[in-house]
């Protein structure tokens, strides 16, 4: 479905009434602009079409706003909530004093990732699964302002509801704290919510795989199959937008927030990768857990790098309440085949092709093109340098006497940390013209903002600790 005959064709047969194009900005949200098919022509398929740049946090100033969208028709889909029959198409920005795409455009720095593994001669593809967690709410209400700071969440799955009276009776089916992990209907009152949003996922085009109950109550995790870097990226976003508006129309609301929910594991997006050339896995081999030695140097790049990725992968001040010991938290910047807490783990698989390295400290909030291509360049100046991750920790890390535990780096603790780790360890992203300078340099002042409206924000726990002093 990659070409103008196709859109035709398809825009015919499904009686598309309008056609909605989408692009990403810096923090990761998407954004969309809908036309009347009836005001598509080839031309605009070919050529794009204008939008204000300026008025997307990071991108442009005023005095040179006009940007274009340029319709990538390889992405086509229905949109299965629009109560009119539309068409969404993901887009890439391109620079029209240039013609040429623009580099703060994150999708631009997926292809850019692609096309760097290539000319790197390394490897001719990279795969990549992400696995993003969420957790889905029967009522969410917040406030920030002058006078009142607070936040508030209700689900009728969290063990807090077994004593409450209710007008139909109470069931009583419902997970333990941290003891809800791949549980049964009907302590999983959200099974049918979950597979429908699997099948609409499916629908869409992803090449859908499972779905579960996650560890914490009212906590999920749905998959879809590893695929292209860009092609993940995108697929994520469009698992996103699948997720809030399923839970949507169940009356529900969904977050893909690290940690909503004091004392319970926070939600991750353990990001699988694996390279490969000519058809054949290159993390295959005979060294630790069946990998092969361009496998470890790319563990040891990531791990070198493990500081300034946090800035892509761990994107908001939320990130860092999930971040501690203590929740199956991968804090500790290490690697094993069966320890859960370390930040890179080799997944068991018999078949050679199944050999990858999931990193476990991202989250489902970060901006996925970005993300990825930012892990993606951390494993390449692995391997480009040889940088060897050391032994592997097969064992309790939160167990290992204090001295011994001290010498394993470890992620950031706070947003404002990782963005001053990624100003001083960049230019591994800027090989290849991978990541641009500017684009950096947007993303860390926009993501500064955030630190500096929530470090100037009175918290409600302050109150609890301090008011009465």
């Amino acid at each position: 479905m990659s070409d103008i005959n196709t859109f035709l064709k398809m825009t015919k047969e499904k009686d598309i009434k309008y056609v909605d194009f989408r692009f990403t900005n810096l923090r990761g949200g998407w954004h969309h602009i809908t036309y009347a098919i009836n005001a598509i022509d080839d031309q605009l398929l070919k050529t794009g079409l204008m939008f204000d740049g300026s008025s997307v946090p990071g991108w442009k100033a005023i005095y040179e706003s006009d940007m274009i969208l340029l319709p990538d028709l390889s992405t086509m889909n229905i949109d299965p909530f629009a109560a009119q029959n539309t068409l969404n198409i993901i887009c890439d920005v391109i620079e029209p004093s240039t013609n040429q795409p623009y580099i703060c455009d994150p999708r631009f720095v997926a292809k850019s990732a692609e096309a760097y593994v290539k000319r790197s001669g390394f490897a001719d593809t990279v795969y990549v699964g992400p696995e993003a967690e969420f957790f889905i709410f029967d009522d969410v209400r917040f406030e920030s302002s002058a006078q009142r700071q607070m936040a508030s969440f209700h689900s009728d799955e969290t063990p807090s509801q077994n004593g409450r009276k209710m007008d139909e009776g109470n069931h009583g089916y419902r997970p333990d704290s941290k003891g809800a992990y791949s549980i049964t209907n009907p302590s999983d009152a959200s099974h049918d919510i979950r597979a429908e949003m699997l099948s609409v996922m499916g629908d869409m085009g992803l090449d859908i795989e499972k779905h579960h109950h996650e560890v914490s109550p009212a906590q999920h995790e749905l998959g879809f199959k590893y695929t292209s870097l860009l092609k993940s990226a995108d697929w994520l976003q469009i698992y996103k937008y699948v997720v809030r508006n399923v839970a949507s129309s169940y009356g529900k609301t969904a977050t893909f927030m690290p940690k909503p929910m004091k004392g319970e594991a926070g939600s991750g997006m353990h990001v699988h990768q694996s390279l490969w050339k000519n058809g054949q896995p290159l993390f295959s081999g005979n060294a630790y857990a069946g990998l092969s030695e361009m496998a470890l140097f790319y563990i040891g790049g990531v791990i070198k790098h493990g500081r300034a990725l946090n800035a892509f992968t761990n994107s908001t001040t939320n990130s860092y309440k999930r971040l501690v010991p203590g929740y199956e938290a991968p804090v500790l910047l290490s690697y094993s085949a069966r320890n859960r807490s370390a930040s890179c783990r080799i997944p068991y698989s018999s078949n050679a092709k199944g050999k990858r390295v999931e990193m476990r400290f991202p989250d489902g909030l970060s901006n996925p093109y970005l993300a990825f291509a930012a892990i993606l360049m951390a494993g390449l100046d692995g391997i480009k340098n040889k940088i060897h991750p050391g032994q592997a920790l097969d064992v309790n890390l939160y167990e290992l006497p204090p001295q011994q535990l001290q010498q394993i780096p470890a992620v950031c603790t706070s947003l404002r940390e990782a963005l001053a780790a990624l100003k001083a360890d960049q230019q591994f992203l800027l090989e290849g013209n991978v990541f641009s300078k500017e684009l950096i340099n947007s993303y860390i002042q926009l993501k500064l903002e955030e630190c500096q409206t929530y470090d100037t924000t009175p918290h409600p726990v302050e109150f609890k600790m301090y008011y009465s002093l």
